[in-house]
């Protein structure tokens, strides 16, 4: 571990439902079969987020089998814009299909990094502590979320002994190419892929430097 890098942090994150929407899936929410880096990233961002440390994602593990349930749901077209003042919900809605998950239950690996941004006063171990003691008290900026707002996350700390269920752990195979997360560096926000695999009930996410690697591009 470097001085800029944090420990290794593992968080259990649960829920009865959640969609990791595939967004290639313009009409209707379909959800990968597993959490996305980036969802995850998002949760702990919600239990710590400071513009000193960039949260990095190492593996995600399933605890629970990949169950579906699918139902309808009211949603808006359309956003409304900053300005529009004659927006009415009410006269804009849709009723959409959604495939979710159901019953999830991961334990992610994950640390952090300082950023540019930290100042002389910060330090790893200072957001070391500060995160553990939020994590312990179940302290949030908001609630954390698996997908979608409303598919609330349970989270705590994970225990030692958690693993994937002997149905989970025999099971190795690919699954597609999964988010990984935005490329805030361009003004497009460009979407990251990254081929991923589910190898004895892990999903084991490559740094952002070993997906530029591999994509040829500049990290």
């Amino acid at each position: 571990m470097s001085e800029s890098s944090s420990r290794l942090f593992r968080v259990r994150i649960r829920g009865p439902l959640a969609c990791f929407t595939r967004p290639e899936m313009k009409v209707e929410r379909v959800s990968y079969e597993v959490m996305t880096p980036s969802a995850a990233r998002g949760v702990l961002e919600a239990i710590l987020w400071k513009p000193a440390i960039v949260w990095r994602i190492h593996e995600i593990v399933v605890l629970s089998p990949i169950q579906w349930t699918s139902f309808r749901r009211n949603e808006i077209n359309e956003r409304q814009s900053i300005g529009k003042k004659d927006y009415c919900a009410d006269t804009d809605r849709a009723q959409r299909n959604t495939v979710a998950l159901r019953d999830v239950d991961y334990v992610v690996t994950a640390s952090f990094q300082m950023t540019s941004k930290a100042t002389d006063a910060d330090n790893v171990r200072k957001f070391e502590e500060m995160f553990e003691r939020r994590l312990a008290k179940g302290q949030t900026h908001h609630q954390p979320y698996l997908g979608c707002r409303e598919f609330a996350a349970d989270v705590s700390i994970a225990e030692p002994a958690l693993c994937p269920p002997p149905a989970l752990a025999a099971v190795d195979r690919p699954l597609g190419m999964l988010l990984y997360d935005l490329d805030y560096s361009d003004a497009g926000n460009r979407p990251l892929f990254f081929a991923a695999r589910l190898q004895h009930g892990v999903l084991r996410v490559p740094s952002r430097e070993e997906l530029s690697q591999r994509m040829g591009v500049a990290p």
